[in-house]
């Protein structure tokens, strides 16, 4: 009696094959080219900049690329397609990000900051007086504020949570405003910037200790068309505040996400050998979009940061979407050593 042969584990058909390492090779493509923009730290044009942006979601791509590669059975491709995706996975969880480092035994005081981009100071007021009530906020940092927005928390009650305030309200994208529960000092603005980018000295009196923290409010120009150049100007300026003793804080809408050399440029900037601590992306939330939260539905980016000097340490981090805003509103809680 002849029994019937079965084949075991068959290997998909060779038109399969090849039709699967051609979209391998054709997904690939794009994620690759734009894997060596993100490489090489250079000024890169107007558009390249702004792909940039949207690296993260690169590995949505060079995942159904390795998977193709892998249905396709050629070394080369897997080992390609293997190789694009191990690279986007270091740069979505980066190991070389700036990272706090301990100082001394000595206590830190608490502090919770909040900020938004009001977009032309259209944001809900009654919105943020809440996230800032609710979370118990003590300092609120605010760009492209008006006159109306300002008459609008009032009324909403802001200024019984955050009696402080220094503002610089304007009828276009260039107005800022700083709202604390602490003493506030002015210390000057970033120079040569079209928008109102102020420094203030906080300076928290808790639990019979005190902290002072130099905060800028940052909103650095948007990089499209000419205005690039302004915005590496700006990013160059606010990096340079990094250089100062004490504990820093920028808070505000950078226009530029981690994958953007003129962002971790920035971050290298700490004093010392340590480098400034982007806190979304410390604490493993960099993914979290900040914008765009109406409009165009583009995929989220985080072009909004808490960055603080390396000695101030930070253990929350939330993204909040305001009504009336394209982006979203962030908080993070800092503990800010103690100066006696």
């Amino acid at each position: 009696m002849t029994l019937p042969t079965v084949e075991l584990a068959a290997s998909p058909p060779s038109g399969f094959r090849f039709a699967a390492r051609f979209l391998a090779i054709l997904v690939s493509l794009p994620v690759a080219v734009l894997s060596v923009f993100r490489a090489i730290p250079a000024e890169w044009p107007t558009p390249v900049v702004q792909l940039l942006s949207f690296t993260p979601w690169l590995v949505l791509p060079a995942a159904a690329a390795a998977v193709l590669a892998v249905l396709g059975r050629k070394a080369w491709a897997i080992v390609i397609a293997g190789g694009l995706l191990a690279v986007q996975l270091f740069w979505l969880f980066p190991l070389d990000a700036g990272r706090h480092v301990p100082g001394p035994s000595a206590p830190a005081t608490e502090l919770r900051v909040m900020n938004i981009n009001s977009e032309f100071g259209e944001a809900d007021a009654r919105e943020i007086v809440r996230l800032v009530r609710e979370n118990g906020v003590g300092l609120l940092t605010i760009q492209e504020h008006t006159q109306a927005l300002e008459n609008r928390l009032a009324a909403d009650g802001m200024g019984m949570l955050l009696p402080n305030r220094i503002s610089h309200p304007t009828n276009d994208a260039g107005g800022s405003a700083v709202y604390s529960v602490h003493a506030l000092e002015p210390m000057g603005v970033v120079p040569d910037s079209p928008f109102h980018m102020p420094t203030v000295r906080v300076t928290v009196h808790k639990e019979g200790r005190t902290a002072v923290l130099e905060t800028t409010n940052v909103h650095a120009l948007p990089p499209v068309d000419v205005r690039v150049k302004q915005w590496r100007s700006d990013l160059r300026a606010v990096g340079r505040l990094g250089d100062r003793s004490g504990s820093q804080l920028l808070i505000g809408d950078f226009n530029a996400t981690y994958d953007h050399s003129e962002f971790r440029q920035l971050l290298d900037r700490g004093p010392t050998d340590a480098k400034m601590v982007d806190v979304g992306t410390a604490t493993g939330s960099r993914l979290l979009p900040t914008w765009p939260m109406e409009g165009l539905r583009l995929p989220g980016i985080a072009i909004d940061h808490v960055v603080t000097s390396p000695q101030v340490q930070s253990s929350h981090y939330s993204v909040h979407p305001v009504p009336g805003s394209d982006h979203a509103a962030i908080i993070a809680t800092l503990r800010v050593p103690a100066v006696d």
